[in-house]
């Protein structure tokens, strides 16, 4: 092993850990991927939980102001588009990042929106309709759109027959649905938390707070998501489809659980999906991936 190949390896290392510490739903539902793909996975995963970081959280603990937080934004972006041009960065996130970007044939088309939407979260406010649409894009849409260009590479490097258009729109529409959708469950979850710490309310018609009407359209929006998502599941790679099903199950679960939670709960909790539950959804995708 050359030295470039065990900094590579460490920097897949690092994005190991991310995805291991800050997500349990995701870190189960990727340990279904094949190999090569979690890691891939893992990667992309890891640079959006770093810019997230930098956004709110540590970096907001740690006395971090706004300005110094863009500061840091804009840096992590610049690393970024540097390490996708050039192949090498000296984060090693970043490093794992550009490494998958380049191998599966994706850039800054889809960085870019991404971080934009991230500046977004930099200061507070409440969000139209069409600014909503335009931050989901960039902060959920591309990352789905980021994952399908990893299984279609991974797919046609197998050997497998080219995509008819309509397979194509439907599976990138479904991956960007299921982006969609997975970042309003996140909104709904955590209204308390945005509303009542970060003074943002994403969804216009909660700002003076959340009502059952309000509740009711977010969960019918966050449903018709899922149910476009439905249509690309079957047309994954299979090295994909079982632990895509599983991540869909388990934000399915938690749309239900909100669903079921009055209004005024969830204003002021955050709903979540009990680990039994999500192990009951592993076990049946473990069993999808076993009879491929």
């Amino acid at each position: 092993m050359n030295g470039l190949d065990l900094y590579n390896e460490t920097a897949q290392a690092s994005a190991a850990v991310v995805i291991r510490r800050y997500s349990t739903s995701f870190n189960w539902a990727s340990r279904l991927f094949d190999p090569p793909v979690r890691e891939h996975i893992a990667r992309i995963y890891a640079l959006v939980r770093l810019a997230d970081e930098l956004v709110d959280g540590p970096a907001e603990t740690a006395g971090l102001d706004t300005r110094m937080r863009q500061t840091l934004l804009d840096e992590l972006e610049a690393e970024t588009g540097r390490a996708l041009r050039i192949g090498f960065s000296a984060n090693l996130v970043v490093h794992a990042f550009a490494l998958t970007a380049r191998e599966h044939g994706f850039g800054t088309d889809l960085s870019a929106p991404f971080f934009a939407s991230m500046r977004r979260d930099l200061g507070e406010g409440t969000w139209d309709a069409a600014a909503l649409d335009e931050y989901i894009h960039g902060s959920a849409e591309v990352v789905g759109l980021m994952c399908l260009a990893v299984f279609e590479s991974r797919r046609i490097r197998g050997g497998a027959p080219s995509r008819s258009e309509e397979e194509n729109r439907i599976l990138q529409e479904g991956a960007r649905r299921l982006g969609a959708a997975f970042q309003k469950v996140n909104f709904l979850r955590d209204y308390a938390d945005d509303r009542g710490e970060l003074g943002r309310t994403y969804f216009a018609e909660t700002a003076d707070g959340l009502t059952e009407e309000a509740k009711r359209r977010i969960v019918a929006s966050i449903r018709a998501d899922l149910h476009a998502a439905d249509r690309a599941v079957p047309l994954l790679d299979r090295a994909a489809r079982a632990s895509v099903w599983a991540a869909q199950a388990m934000f399915r679960e938690l749309t239900d659980r909100l669903d079921a939670t009055p209004a005024e709960v969830l204003a002021v909790t955050r709903v979540r999906v009990p680990d039994t539950v999500k192990a009951s959804i592993l076990v049946r995708a473990l069993a999808m991936k076993a009879s491929r």
